[in-house]
C-alpha cells in the first residue's frame, strides 16, 4: 500500500517560515495532482494550495502571497513553503496525491497522508 509520508512541520513563531515536504513511500508511476490541505481544531479540512502535474497551481485566499507550493516530478514529491505565518494557520496539514499511478497501466487512485502539525506561536 503506497503511504504519503509528511515531514517539516513544527513550532514557529509569528512572521516565521516552515517548508514541509511529501513524498510516496515506494517507486510510483506518476501523480497526477498534489496537493496541501490543513485541519484546524473544531474545523473541516480545507484547502491550502493543489499543483498539477503540469505546474498549474491554486491557493486558499487565506494564504495567497504567503506560500509557495512546488514540486520534484521526478522525485514524486511536493513542497510547501510557509513564510509570514499567522497563528491562525495553526493546523494539521495533510498532503494529498490525485491520481497516482503506481504502474503506467493502473487506474489513477488518491492518497492522503497522515498529517503533520503546524503550530503558530509566541
Amino acid at each position: 500500500q503506497v503511504q504519503m509520508v509528511e515531514s517539516g512541520g513544527g513550532l514557529v513563531q509569528p512572521g516565521g517560515s516552515l517548508r514541509l515536504s511529501c513524498a510516496a513511500s515506494e517507486s510510483i508511476f506518476s501523480i497526477n495532482v498534489m496537493g496541501w490541505y490543513r485541519q484546524a481544531p473544531g474545523k473541516q479540512r480545507e484547502l491550502v494550495a493543489r499543483i498539477t502535474i503540469g505546474g498549474i497551481t491554486n491557493y486558499a485566499d487565506s494564504v495567497k502571497d504567503r506560500f509557495t507550493i512546488s514540486r520534484d516530478s521526478a522525485k514524486k514529491t511536493v513542497y510547501l513553503q510557509m513564510n509570514s505565518l499567522v497563528p491562525e494557520d495553526t493546523a494539521v496539514y495533510y498532503c494529498k496525491a490525485e491520481g497516482l499511478k503506481r504502474t503506467w497501466y493502473d487506474k489513477g487512485l488518491d492518497y492522503w497522508g497522515q498529517g503533520t502539525q503546524v503550530t503558530v506561536s509566541s
